[in-house]
């Protein structure tokens, strides 16, 4: 699914347009890259391909729902 990362008051959230929601990133892993598994609100958790640096912000990419 097709989701965009966006950043606000130094924490990270996430845009589900398919479900018109928006919650935020309470958890990541690894913590020490952007993307892999990513916690949000509410227990959901999805999967973004890892990458190297923290990427300029906001971000559509493809997620896994997990």
């Amino acid at each position: 699914m097709k989701v965009t990362v966006r950043e606000s008051g130094g924490s990270l959230s996430i845009y589900i347009p398919k479900k018109d929601l928006e919650l935020k990133v309470v958890a990541t892993d690894p913590n020490h890259t952007f993307g892999g598994t990513l916690e949000l609100q509410g227990g959901m958790k999805l999967y973004v391909e890892p990458l190297l640096q923290m990427p300029q912000l906001p971000l559509t990419l493809e997620a896994r729902k997990l």
